[in-house]
């Protein structure tokens, strides 16, 4: 009986790499839409949602530049999963990787195209990635990256028009016991229960952000 499951194991095995691509072919349209813009700059109003934190909402710029990390600025402290926080999938695609095919899923009505994104360098910081595809527009609706240390983020986006590349709300869903968040400098607006923050196990923290005032730069 042992010996019939191993060859089960085998034969999935192979059928989930013979239906992998090297790359994509909409993932890399959509990626050639993120590598034509230069830099952008963009206002962001965040709020926290974790049940043990009472954040006001905060007002945050945000500056991007090709090829170099994304920069926040604030008058006052701000949390963020940074490493969620990746719009131009710069981050995720940086390493050599592999596409699986998914099939469709559906979010509110809508049909998206699914993929795995695998990486096949060690380098890579991140273990697998889920991104929906959408298709009619080419760009990113919701990613989920599960991170070798970090955990796992799912960002929800969305777009005020249908040619914008660049959401214009995004929620990101990510693992609080796996990120190191510095209490002490979260700003003398915020209150934090520290017994309910010792008491709670395993919890899922979510930033919702709007974004506006949007200017982009590209390239010529």
């Amino acid at each position: 009986m042992r010996k019939y499951r191993l060859i089960g194991l085998l034969i999935i095995s192979s059928c989930t790499f013979v239906h992998a691509q090297q790359h994509d072919p909409d993932l890399l349209y959509i990626k050639s839409r993120m590598d034509s813009i230069q830099s952008f700059s963009v206002d962001l109003t965040l709020d926290v949602d974790i049940d043990f934190i009472n954040m006001p909402t905060k007002k945050v710029k945000m500056k991007y530049t090709k090829n170099k990390p994304i920069r926040f600025s604030s008058e006052d402290f701000v949390m963020l999963p940074k490493r969620g926080l990746d719009f131009t999938l710069n981050s995720l695609l940086s390493y050599s990787y592999i596409t699986v095919p998914r099939g469709e899923e559906i979010r509110n009505g809508k049909k998206y195209k699914a993929i795995n994104i695998v990486p096949t360098d060690p380098n890579s910081d991140f273990s697998i990635a889920l991104l929906l595809l959408d298709i009619s527009n080419m760009r990113i609706a919701e990613s989920e990256i599960s991170t070798r240390k970090d955990g796992t983020y799912k960002l929800l986006m969305n777009y005020a028009k249908p040619t914008e590349v660049l959401p214009t709300k995004v929620e990101v869903a990510f693992e609080v016991q796996r990120i190191r968040i510095p209490f002490n400098f979260m700003g003398k607006d915020t209150e934090i229960n520290r017994k309910k923050m010792r008491e709670s196990g395993y919890k899922t923290g979510k930033i919702y952000l709007t974004m506006s005032n949007y200017i982009i730069d590209h390239i010529q």
